[in-house]
């Protein structure tokens, strides 16, 4: 296989690892989101549903392309730490989904998505170092998790 496939082989894997953590998040979000989630409380500020989707997708692209930046310019050896960062903030970011919505433990998310908001701080300084735009590709889901943590404390004190 010549490089420029390799390239592309990877990207598909990177896409394909970041929607599959997607998809575990998604079994235990649509369990809840219909009708637990729509009873909770929630401020006047939080989006519409239909904004989650889009958002997530474009979201999950950038972290694919982010990791796949990385892994051109570092490979697996060179990129190692960082990768592995990503890793593990992207099972974090599963896990989420599960605590929150599969489990109905607002607390407990809320605490677990500040320890994923360090984890992407931590890729995403990572990354940068191997390649700016690599981190930089980070800075909105960073942005988002932050919303996102807003949002899950808000709804976790209004439903105590």
């Amino acid at each position: 296989m010549n490089a420029i496939a390799r390239s592309w082989v990877a990207l598909i894997v990177w896409l394909a690892l970041c929607f599959a953590a997607a998809g575990i998040g998604g079994v235990a979000t649509s369990r809840s989101v219909g009708a637990w989630y729509q009873e909770l409380a929630k401020p006047s500020w939080t989006p519409p549903g239909w904004v989650f989707g889009p958002v997530w997708a474009a979201l999950y692209v950038m972290m694919a392309v982010a990791a796949w930046l990385v892994w051109r310019q570092a490979g697996v050896a060179g990129g190692g730490l960082p990768l592995t960062l990503f890793l593990v903030q992207l099972a974090l970011n599963a896990a989420w989904s599960w605590l929150f919505f599969g489990w109905r433990l607002p607390g407990a998310a809320f605490a677990e998505l500040c320890v994923l908001w360090l984890a992407i701080v931590a890729t995403a300084v990572a990354f940068w170092r191997v390649r700016p735009l690599a981190g930089a590709l980070l800075l909105p889901y960073l942005l988002w998790s932050t919303f996102a943590a807003a949002l899950n404390l808000a709804i976790w004190q209004a439903n105590r």
